[in-house]
């Protein structure tokens, strides 16, 4: 596979700097793995600080002039973007595969999302509207336009290292803005191949610079700048808590998408097969490395022991492998502290009580691979159900009634995405209602596209990416006051 990468195009081994495919000024190197065999998949550079601020000054440089075409321009590069994503599909989904480990036929669809915001936000590029407001006073008019916020950056991660940069980068590219994006270490060449992508549609030099390396240092150069008004970051609450610290000092505008502790809440009344397919998909999609997926599973005790055999029953059934195997269901976890924490999370539950029902250990041979794992037996107070797990761990916490699966739901600092399976349209509507989240999926758990807004509430963060909100993070509101209007 690496032989196969090597004589891709898209497969750049460089950073993207200033228009320039070029390497570290130091030269140093860092190298990626491949999660499925622990084999080496290429080597990025290790970026300096002054490879950073060459990065920002481009960009700099590069925003005005963006800014300044018509709406109508900026679309059309953005259009060809797209385009050339799609056309290039299949070698994208083989890149992400081989540094990330999901399943082929998951970074399809991730190159199809990816691709959905960029077109999405093409066209949303022309609806970047203002207004004109009645004034208070005779002789005058109040305007309210909207202009890019200027030079920005995106920090992503490695879960979904294609659709987290399309979700950032589009709606900034639309508003008139420059990027920097800062992959994660462990999945760079997606960025770099959408890079490559981005410079054949036409996109000016220094417009986006996608700099491998360090997160803490080269994050640090770009908090501390006063070039860059805007960071984007997806991660864990802890790091955001850093970023958010870190640009106090500049007063730079944020958006946070932070940890998530998701609760799934299957009532008597659900749809059992809809219940049952859902929560696979949902707890299982990327072998549990997501922040909106199931993370605490709570089932109304008159169908908990039933329901939670046909549940371990179909996790057992999964598929574990290399991501380039069509039969594959779950693919490796990012790397071996990942899978060895799995470990230990499912040892400190059996400790606290709970019982395994499937799964529950690393399978033999080479890989970061974890077995699909149904825990019974758990109560709201142990680790398991307090703490995000980002992997294939699924803890059965029963309850009673609405008000006690509310209050147990609630309980924690995060807030990102919700779930529920009910018949009744007044249970829906009371606990949606009363759930302290940024999304929530009811009877449905694929609740993430282009046009809906993707953010949570509490510690898991502030802002909204995707649909006609997500544009207005990277804008500024300017109000004109214009007098002398009398005749």
């Amino acid at each position: 596979m690496t032989s196969e990468l090597q004589g891709n195009r898209l497969f750049r081994q460089q950073a993207f700097i200033a228009g320039v495919w070029r390497e570290a000024s130091d030269a140093e190197k860092h190298p990626v793995y491949d999660p499925s065999t622990g084999d080496i998949v290429g080597e990025t550079p290790l970026c300096s600080n002054e490879d950073v601020l060459e990065a920002i000054s481009a960009a700099h440089a590069a925003q005005k002039n963006w800014a300044a075409r018509t709406a109508s321009e900026r679309a059309s590069v953005m259009k060809r973007w797209h385009a050339l994503i799609v056309r290039h599909r299949e070698d994208l989904s083989r890149i992400m595969t081989s540094e990330q480990g999901k399943p082929l036929y998951e970074s399809r669809l991730e190159i199809d999302f990816s691709a959905a915001f960029v077109e999405w936000y093409a066209e949303e590029a022309r609806r970047v509207y203002g207004d004109i407001i009645p004034s208070p006073l005779p002789h005058r008019q109040t305007l309210v336009t909207k202009q890019p916020v200027g030079v920005t950056a995106a920090v992503t991660p490695w879960n979904f290292p294609a659709s987290m940069i399309a979700r950032k980068v589009a709606p900034a590219l639309a508003a008139g803005c420059a990027m920097i994006v800062k992959p994660s270490e462990q999945t760079p060449f997606i960025a770099l191949a959408f890079a490559v992508l981005a410079e054949e549609a036409g996109l000016p030099a220094g417009l986006l610079s996608v700099v491998t390396g360090s997160s803490p240092s080269i994050v640090k150069v770009i908090t501390d700048s006063a070039v860059v008004r805007k960071l984007s970051f997806t991660g864990s609450t802890e790091v955001g808590q850093i970023l958010i610290r870190q640009c106090a000092d500049t007063v730079m505008r944020m958006s946070m998408e932070l940890g998530g502790n998701a609760p799934v809440i299957i009532f008597e009344d659900c749809d059992w097969d809809a219940a049952l397919d859902g929560l696979m998909a949902l707890k299982f999609r990327n072998g549990g490395q997501t922040c909106v997926c199931a993370n605490r599973v709570f089932v109304q005790n008159s169908i908990r022991e039933t329901f939670t055999k046909a549940f371990a029953d179909k996790a057992a059934a999964l598929k574990l492998g290399r991501g380039f195997d069509e039969a594959v269901d779950i693919g490796p976890l990012i790397h071996q502290a990942a899978a060895d924490g799995m470990a230990a999370i499912v040892a400190r539950a059996v400790e606290q009580g709970a019982e395994i029902v499937t799964g529950g250990k690393q399978p033999e041979g080479p890989g970061c691979f974890f077995e699909p794992t149904v825990l019974a037996g758990v109560n709201r107070d142990m680790d398991v159900a307090r703490n995000e797990i980002f992997g294939p761990i699924t803890p059965i916490i029963g309850f009673d009634d609405e008000a006690e699966v509310i209050a147990a739901a609630n309980d924690s600092e995060f807030g990102l995405a919700s779930y529920m399976y009910t018949r009744d349209l007044g249970r829906a509507w009371r606990v949606s209602d009363a759930l302290e989240y940024g999304l929530v999926g009811i009877n449905e758990v694929a609740i993430s596209n282009e046009v809906a807004p993707f953010g949570g509430v509490k510690q898991s963060g502030f802002g909204r990416e995707g649909s006609k909100y997500g544009i207005d993070e990277y804008v500024e509101i300017k109000y004109r006051c214009m007098g002398g209007l009398a005749v």
